[in-house]
C-alpha cells in the first residue's frame, strides 16, 4: 500500500468518477481502475459498488476514506512543517479568496514588508474554500460567508452595510433610503449564484416577495461596480465599494432590509499545522483590515470571533470596513 495509491482512492472517491478522477490526477484510466483494483485486493474487501460504468463508495470504502483523509492530512502538515524550518524566515503562503480585489490592498503592504514570503492567490467559491482548506490545498481563507467545517476556525476582520448601486439618472438615485420591495422589476448586475452578494440578494429579495431581473451575471464580482456606472443595471455591493470605481457615474442608496450587512472572515483548519508564512500574513491582514477602518471606515458594526478554534494570539480584528475594492 503506497501513498500514490492511497491519493488515488482519495481522488476516485471525491468523485466517485474514474475519469474525473484520472483528469485531476493526470494519470491514464486504466491505471487508476488498476491501482484501485489492487488496493482493494490488498485490503481483502471492495471500497466501490460498481453498476454499469457507474461507481459508488460503499460503507468499507467510507470507512477506510476516514483513515485516509487523517492519515494524508497528518503527512501533509509534516512535510509542511519541515519545509517551515528549511525556509526559516521565508515561506509560502496559499490564499483564497471569493474576490481577489479584496486582497489587492493589503497585498501591495504585505509584500512590501515581507519581501521574503512568497503569496500565492486562489479566487475561489465558498463550497470549494471548506475543501481546499480540508485538503490543505490553502492556508487561509477569506469569506463573505459562513464556511462550515468541523475544525474551521474565524476571525472576523469587517462587518459592513451593503448598499444598493444604481447609475446615476436612475429613478432611485438621489433616494437616502428605498425598501426591498421597490425593487421589483429592476435589472441587476449580479455575480452567479454562490457568491456572496448574489446569496444576500437571493435571501432579500425572497423574503420580500420581489423578482428582480437579471439583466448581467458572471464571475467577475470585480466589474459589477463598472458594470452599473455603464448602465446596465443595479447591484448590490459592500459600502467599502464607494471608494473605486468610476467616480460620478454611480450613486448610492442605503436598502430598508434587516441584516442588509456582509462580514468578511479570515478562516483556517484549526486542525492543521500553520506556517510561519501564515501566521504572519494572517495577523497583518488584521492590522491591516483594522488600521484602513480607522482612517476612513463608516457604518460597521463591531467585529469579532467565531469558531472554537479562534485563534488567541492573532492580531485583534478591526474595528469596521476598510476603505478600498470589494
Amino acid at each position: 500500500m503506497d501513498l500514490l495509491a492511497l491519493r488515488c482512492f482519495q481522488v476516485v472517491a471525491r468523485h466517485e468518477h474514474v475519469s474525473r478522477a484520472a483528469e485531476e490526477l493526470r494519470v491514464a484510466q486504466p491505471s487508476v481502475s488498476r491501482m484501485i483494483a489492487r488496493l482493494e485486493t490488498e485490503l481483502g474487501v471492495p471500497l466501490f459498488d460498481r453498476r454499469g460504468r457507474r461507481i459508488h463508495l460503499n460503507r468499507h470504502g467510507a470507512a477506510f476514506l476516514r483513515r485516509v483523509d487523517r492519515a494524508l492530512r497528518e503527512l501533509d502538515d509534516g512535510r509542511r512543517e519541515l519545509a517551515d524550518a528549511a525556509d526559516g524566515a521565508g515561506g509560502t503562503v496559499t490564499v483564497a479568496t471569493e474576490t481577489l480585489l479584496t486582497l489587492a490592498g493589503v497585498l501591495a503592504r504585505f509584500r512590501t514588508a515581507h519581501p521574503d514570503v512568497e503569496v500565492r492567490l486562489r479566487q475561489s467559491a465558498a463550497d470549494v474554500m471548506v475543501r481546499q482548506l480540508r485538503d490543505r490545498e490553502v492556508d487561509l481563507c477569506f469569506a463573505s460567508q459562513p464556511l462550515a467545517g468541523p475544525a474551521l476556525s474565524s476571525v472576523v476582520l469587517l462587518r459592513e452595510e451593503v448598499l444598493l448601486a444604481v447609475p446615476v439618472g436612475h429613478r432611485l438615485a438621489g433616494r437616502e433610503q428605498v425598501a426591498v420591495t421597490e425593487l421589483d422589476g429592476e435589472l441587476f448586475v449580479t455575480p452567479r449564484p454562490g457568491h456572496w452578494q448574489r446569496v444576500l440578494a437571493d435571501r432579500l429579495f425572497a423574503e420580500a416577495g420581489v423578482r428582480p431581473v437579471v439583466a448581467c451575471e458572471g464571475d467577475e464580482p470585480g466589474a459589477v461596480l463598472e458594470l452599473v456606472a455603464a448602465g446596465l443595471g443595479a447591484a448590490l455591493l459592500p459600502a467599502m465599494a464607494r471608494g473605486s470605481g468610476p467616480r460620478g457615474s454611480v450613486a448610492w442608496v442605503r436598502l430598508a432590509a434587516p441584516g442588509c450587512r456582509r462580514e468578511l472572515r479570515l478562516v483556517r483548519d484549526g486542525d492543521s499545522y500553520r506556517t510561519e508564512a501564515a501566521r504572519r500574513f494572517g495577523e497583518f491582514a488584521a492590522r491591516h483590515f483594522r488600521r484602513t477602518a480607522h482612517d476612513g471606515g463608516r457604518g460597521s458594526d463591531s467585529p469579532g470571533r467565531t469558531g472554537a478554534g479562534a485563534e488567541r494570539g492573532d492580531a485583534p480584528p478591526p474595528a469596521g470596513p476598510p476603505t478600498g475594492r470589494p
